[in-house]
């Protein structure tokens, strides 16, 4: 089931549109100056699955400040990519998830087919087991989640717990803050199960995209 929509071209242009509307609304808050946001999107060349993305949706989405004096860039949260990671997001936490999963002839047709070497997975691990752990970011939204997700089996329990059937959520169903639009649970009503799955968890995860996003957490 995790694996069932990396061959859907229709599931990378619905991620997309999610990075859009995330966009839009970086773009109406504007500039932390008071300047309004121009867009500036950059050039992204994506490994993993990438023949399955459009050309034309193969961009960072960007802003740049008009005031001068200012002109600071802003990048929106993305669901398609990890920061500066050049692999798709969904590459980089199903092949990692498979490596701790019960699946390893599935890690290594994954491996294959993404072309990702065993060091490149091996940083995936220690990025996942012992850097994102540390984040300000997992100290407060690991809270927010249910079932608890276990820290040494990350992003597997990630995995598991936004994309199993019984349909985990935050506490409150507070799920995913923005975004969030169904009562039920679904993020994007009318979308299969699958499809708003992923879409849930890569939202939840979408705070760690930006600038500052990973910044490990003082004790």
């Amino acid at each position: 089931m995790y694996h069932d929509l990396l061959d859907d071209a229709r599931f990378y242009s619905f991620l997309f549109v999610i990075d859009q509307d995330l966009a839009e609304k970086a773009r109406k808050q504007g500039c932390s100056c008071g300047g309004h946001l121009h867009r500036a999107n950059y050039p992204r060349q994506p490994r993993g699955d990438a023949d399955q993305i459009p050309k034309e949706q193969r961009i960072r989405l960007s802003f740049c400040c008009d005031r001068d004096g200012c002109r600071k860039r802003v990048t929106p949260r993305s669901v398609r990519f990890l920061g500066r990671k050049v692999f798709v997001a969904t590459a980089v936490i199903l092949i990692t998830a498979m490596r701790q999963g019960p699946t390893p002839r599935r890690l290594r047709e994954l491996s294959q087919r993404f072309n990702v070497d065993r060091r490149t997975i091996a940083r995936w691990q220690v990025f996942w087991c012992d850097h994102f752990p540390r984040t300000s970011f997992w100290k407060v939204a690991r809270a927010r989640l249910e079932p608890v997700v276990k820290i040494t089996s990350l992003p597997y329990s990630l995995l598991d717990a936004f994309l199993q059937p019984r349909a985990p959520c935050e506490r409150e169903g507070r799920l995913m803050g923005e975004g969030y639009h169904d009562a039920s649970g679904d993020a994007s009503p009318g979308h299969s199960a699958a499809y708003t799955g992923w879409e849930r968890l890569l939202r939840f995860l979408s705070p760690i995209t930006i600038t500052g996003g990973l910044k490990i957490a003082v004790s």
